[in-house]
Formats: C-alpha cells, structure tokens, sequence
C-alpha cells in the first residue's frame, strides 16, 4: 500500500532547521498519525510523502512557502504594555498571549519591549524557515469514511474512542 488521497499514515520524524538544530521530534514518543490530503500537515512534507510505502525512511527539504509561509508584516505590532492589564507585571520578550482579533484569537510572541511599547509578532515561529524532516514511515491504512468526513484520524480502525 502507497501513500495516496485519504491514507492514514503513522510515522516517525525529526524536523531539523538549516543550522541542523532538531526543532522538533516524535523520537521516544508515539509517532505521527495523520490523513493524508486532509491539510494536517504542511503541504510541502505531504506531497513529498505521495506514494511511499510501509518501511522507507525520506529526507524532505521544505521551502518556507510550502511550510509555514513567509513572514506578514501586517502580523508584527507594537502595542503600549498597558494593553496587557495590570495582572501582568512585567512584559518581556519571548513571552506567548492569544491577542484577539476581528478574525478571531491569535497566537502572539513578544520580540522586543521598550519604552512603554511592546512589539508582538503573529507570525509561525517556523514562518520563513526552510524546513528539513526525516521521516520513517511505520503503517499506512485507508481511513474510515467517517475520518474522510471530519478530516482527521480517529483511533484504531478510524473510530472515535
């Protein structure tokens, strides 16, 4: 069985940035499981998964446009610290909020505060990163119709627990 539309596929991966620092890993924990052409993960690993099978192991190089993007300025904003309210003492950079916006709640880092402003970037992390997996693949089954209809893996043998 290859990988194809509607697989679930279970594997095993490390994701690496261009400096080779691990950023990520299902190593020592249950690997990935995921429906293929379901948009659950980044486009460019998913095309590069297309037709393998139980047993090969790939090396995928993901550029940042078929990754997270490239960064949008239009998601860096400075903001006067007083927007956080008076339960937070004191703002620093790398700190993470959920700013809330017309499109709804938004993930946020801090990047710098100065002078009564803080600048928050909504950006991915990842955002403008070329990205590079090793994967493993460890089983691949056709999903259930109810996983095709909500667009996700369920459990074993694609039903809800």
């Amino acid at each position: 069985m290859t990988i194809k539309l509607n697989s679930v596929v279970t594997m095993h991966y490390e994701l690496k940035d261009a400096d080779g620092q691990v950023l990520d890993s299902s190593t020592g924990q249950d690997p990935l499981v995921y429906l293929h052409g379901a948009n659950n993960i980044i486009v460019g690993l998913e095309e590069q998964l297309e037709g393998k099978q139980v047993g090969d192991k790939i090396k995928a190089q993901v550029a940042p446009e078929k990754g997270y993007g490239m960064p949008v300025d239009a998601l860096i904003q400075e903001v006067p610290t007083s927007a956080f309210g008076e339960e937070i003492d004191n703002v620093e950079v790398g700190m993470r909020f959920q700013a809330e916006t017309e499109q709804g709640p938004v993930p946020v880092v801090v990047t710098a505060v100065e002078d009564g402003i803080v600048t928050v970037d909504g950006n991915h992390p990842l955002a403008g990163k070329e990205l590079f997996f090793d994967c493993s693949i460890e089983e691949i089954r056709d999903a259930s119709q109810e996983e095709i209809d909500h667009g996700h893996v369920h459990g074993p043998g694609g039903h809800h627990h």
